[in-house]
């Protein structure tokens, strides 16, 4: 009895379980592995959640975000607003431009940089995805042009498309078609 309580206090004694031990350095603990892997999920899901939270913000942050979006609708309504107004009444719109006619031409170059750095950026972002995909459409060119050629070829255009041409025997079976009894019964069928 006190050799087994021996192996058995080596093995188990001490609040340690050697044997346990043992496997897990060969085989995960299913246990321990699920407790990790709920751990990552719910950091994972905090991490999105601080992400898509939205801070509170004061009345000057949204003012200013509100005023960021405004140039580009401003401009596009308002170069709008000019053709109509042009058409409206031509007296007040080439008086308005006889007044603009007045500014210096280094207030029209700052006006110009100030626009340029405004939209520069999303000018260069869309330019960029232009020469991208005008590239890929260069790539696909000569597939297109081979595909139209092929359609050209299949195209029956004109009289005589289907002209058998000098081929006799397909002239004649052209002109005189093969029996057709299912055809004939029917004929038959609606004589009588």
């Amino acid at each position: 009895m006190g050799l087994i309580s021996g192996i058995f206090a080596l093995l188990f004694g001490g609040g340690r379980n050697v044997v346990r031990e043992t496997a897990e350095v060969f085989r995960e603990n299913a246990e321990a592995g699920a407790d990790r892997s709920a751990v990552l999920k719910q950091q994972a899901v905090a991490q999105f959640g601080a992400e898509f939270q939205i801070p509170q913000r004061g009345a000057f942050d949204r003012f200013m975000d509100g005023l960021n979006r405004l140039p580009r609708p401003a401009l596009a309504l308002g170069t709008l607003g000019l053709f109509i107004a042009a058409m409206v009444d031509p007296l007040w719109f080439a008086a308005r431009m006889q007044g603009i006619a007045l500014v210096p031409e280094p207030l029209w170059w700052l006006l110009g940089v100030v626009v340029s750095f405004y939209f520069g950026a999303r000018h260069q972002a869309k330019v960029q995805d232009l020469q991208r995909e005008i590239s890929a459409i260069m790539l696909r060119t000569p597939m297109v042009i081979e595909n139209l050629q092929a359609l050209e070829r299949l195209q029956d255009s004109g009289i005589g498309a289907a002209d058998p041409g000098t081929d006799a025997a397909l002239a004649d079976a052209v002109s005189h078609p093969d029996d057709n009894r299912a055809l004939e019964d029917w004929r038959r069928g609606r004589r009588a």
